[in-house]
């Protein structure tokens, strides 16, 4: 695949994502949801706009410059330590709603953060790198939405890791 091919399918994932959460955002009946499936929409939408000047830009001069790709929530490390509070309050709701579109959410972003690992693999030099980007920006979503699934489906499971053992191993 070449740099430009993968930029165009980039391109293709991200819009995927982003109407995802634009969906949801439209779907969901609590206001906390719907302000996390807009924040996470224009987070997608950013990286549009970044994917097509990059692809302009090497359409134009044939070269990929790849300045610093920015994301305004926190790094897939830091999710888990802001969550808490939130548990609580998420005891007296009901979110069918918001559970099947977390659920799309999910799944978008390991697709999407899946075809940037095999970019990161196969392409080589600032191309890698601005993938590289991109993956830990999926990465760091798809570790938001699992704990906003987890949260409000009462799984048992919080980022990921089993909160109570029913067999006490």
């Amino acid at each position: 695949m070449t740099v430009e091919q993968a930029i165009k399918t980039a391109i293709e994932y991200e819009t995927k994502v982003r109407d995802v959460y634009k969906e949801a955002m439209n779907k969901a009946t609590d206001d906390d949801g719907k302000r996390i499936f807009k924040l996470m929409a224009d987070e997608e939408q950013h990286h549009l706009d970044y994917l097509y000047e990059k692809l302009a830009k090497l359409q134009a001069s044939g070269e990929l410059t790849i300045e610093g790709l920015k994301t305004a929530l926190p790094a897939k490390e830091k999710i888990g330590k802001g969550m808490s509070d939130m548990k609580a309050e998420v005891e007296k709701k009901d979110f069918k709603q918001e559970i099947n579109m977390l659920e799309k959410a999910v799944e978008a972003e390991r697709v999407t953060s899946e075809f940037y690992r095999k970019m990161v693999r196969e392409l080589p030099g600032d191309a890698q790198k601005m993938f590289a980007q991109f993956l830990e920006i999926e990465e760091g979503h798809l570790a938001l939405v699992q704990a906003e699934l987890d949260s409000v489906s009462k799984s048992g499971f919080w980022l990921g890791t089993q909160e109570f053992d029913l067999y006490g191993d």
